[in-house]
């Protein structure tokens, strides 16, 4: 690892954030699946190329690309020690070749100027504390005419997740949270944000295309609800009242989820920013 400058994101991805993801790696899977082919089909990866996926967490879509690259090469970098020990194991256990993990943060980590064809990521561009400098130093990695795809969350009121939390705006202080332009999931939520930003970086022809898809949240109401308030957002929000009203809480988000219960799954619309772009040559 060549140093960290994103130093409040690397104590949260090294802390409960990070482990919660690593164990929970399938559930996050089901919630973000949808995404996957369109950021791929996007991506246009090709036989031989050499890929980098920026905030690759447990290594799913680094697992995609390496099998969409072959016999090239699929580099996974991400600033969470225990989701990319997460990532490792799980490579090796399926037996992907051709892949490699890197723990770093994107914002100064040496990446050899030139040596990717294509970078990719999915929802791990949000949380830079400085995104100029991280797609600046993306922009260097990648060949002249290299391409981008990148998701990040779009409108946080399209996101139905986040309206599950708005909806105990009266018993946890929710307000604020999730507001477009600050730091953390919704940092890149404007449009003309992120490509104003991507053009500065060295980026040409940059589009955001708005997409949307379902994921799975749990079983029912009762899991979908817990698994919403263990996640960091939701442990977050509780650690700032006492028990009674966390009490209240998880039975008003329960309540609040029923309705989208369907066939032994609950499901819940997510929205996306599908920004691509090439570097200038």
């Amino acid at each position: 690892m060549h140093g960290i400058a994103n130093t409040a994101q690397a104590q949260a991805w090294n802390g409960h954030e990070g482990s919660h993801w690593a164990a929970h790696q399938d559930r996050w899977d089901a919630v973000n699946a949808g995404f996957d082919q369109p950021l791929l089909a996007a991506a246009a990866i090709e036989p031989g190329a050499r890929v980098l996926d920026i905030g690759c967490g447990a290594g799913t879509t680094t697992q995609l690309a390496a099998r969409a690259a072959a016999p090239g090469h699929a580099l996974g970098l991400d600033l969470s020690a225990p989701m990319l020990e997460r990532a490792r194991r799980r490579a090796a256990r399926d037996g992907i070749p051709h892949i490699s993990f890197e723990h770093g943060d994107a914002q100064v980590h040496r990446l050899a100027p030139g040596a990717f064809d294509v970078a990719i990521s999915r929802f791990g561009i949000m949380f830079f504390d400085d995104p100029a400098a991280a797609f600046a130093n993306i922009a260097t990695a990648l060949r002249p005419g290299g391409r981008i795809a990148f998701l990040s969350a779009a409108d946080p009121e399209g996101n139905q997740w986040l309206q599950a939390f708005t909806a105990l705006d009266d018993i946890l202080p929710v307000r604020g949270f999730g507001a477009p332009g600050a730091p953390g999931m919704f940092s890149l939520a404007d449009a003309g944000t992120a490509i104003a930003l991507l053009t500065e970086a060295g980026f040409q022809g940059v589009r955001a295309e708005r997409v949307e898809a379902y994921g799975i949240w749990g079983r029912d109401a009762q899991e979908a609800g817990d698994f919403l308030l263990d996640s960091g957002p939701g442990r977050h929000l509780l650690g700032q009242v006492g028990p009674d009203t966390q009490d209240r809480a998880r039975s008003r988000l329960v309540e609040w989820l029923r309705p989208y219960e369907t066939a032994g799954s609950l499901r819940l619309r997510s929205v996306a920013w599908l920004l691509t772009a090439t570097r200038m040559g």
